[in-house]
């Protein structure tokens, strides 16, 4: 007997694989779209307001799955999207090997907030919103552990805002984690789950 109903059908508006592999391991049935977002100007905007990271990252999630609904009107999607704070400075995804140096060089030894936000839109208007903002410590790792760091990892780590994944060898460069792990993943999965029982999609 599965979990999930075969109605409304679930889309999940992100490329992120590790938002795929979190819906996947849980039994969900999904398809994927990604979401046409201009991120950078929905962040500048965010900023020019004085909105927490927190205020920015649900705009941006809903954002995202606003984009996807309007093509897939009867279909519950999901938008997330995740923006890493220290010190009050926001980090986007780096570019490349040496931003993401300089990303880990700053985090080093210091604790940094994943403001995490999830959104569901059905039938042309937001549904549910959640966000999550899990506490993550890194330790004062070496340099040389930093460079066999980012020979290890490669262009893994250019596919997240810390520049690393907690799910692999990214765990090496924390002391101290705190909050669910999917959160730290990009996508809060317990609240996102309890939303989809009470709507009906899945099984209560």
């Amino acid at each position: 007997m599965a979990l999930q109903s075969d109605t409304p059908r679930l889309v999940l508006a992100s490329a992120s694989a590790s938002r795929r592999a979190v819906l996947s391991a849980a039994g969900l049935r999904f398809d994927v779209r990604t979401a046409d977002v201009d991120e950078t100007r929905l962040k500048h905007t965010a900023r020019s307001e004085h909105a927490d990271a927190a205020t920015a990252a649900v705009r941006l999630a809903d954002a995202k799955a606003a984009s996807v609904a309007a093509a897939e009107p009867d279909a519950v999607v999901i938008g997330a999207d995740q923006i890493l704070v220290c010190n009050g400075a926001w980090f986007d995804k780096p570019d490349d090997l040496a931003a993401a140096r300089t990303h880990l060089e700053t985090l080093r030894g210091r604790a940094h907030i994943l403001a995490t936000a999830v959104v569901c839109r059905h039938g042309g208007r937001r549904v549910w919103q959640h966000v999550a903002e899990p506490r993550l410590v890194m330790r004062r790792f070496s340099y040389g552990f930093l460079d066999a760091y980012l020979a290890m990892e490669g262009g893994h780590v250019l596919g997240s805002v810390g520049a690393y994944r907690l799910e692999g060898p990214g765990a090496h460069l924390f002391s101290r984690v705190e909050g669910e792990h999917t959160a730290i993943l990009g996508l809060p999965l317990l609240p996102l789950l309890e939303f989809l029982r009470r709507s009906g999609v899945l099984l209560g």
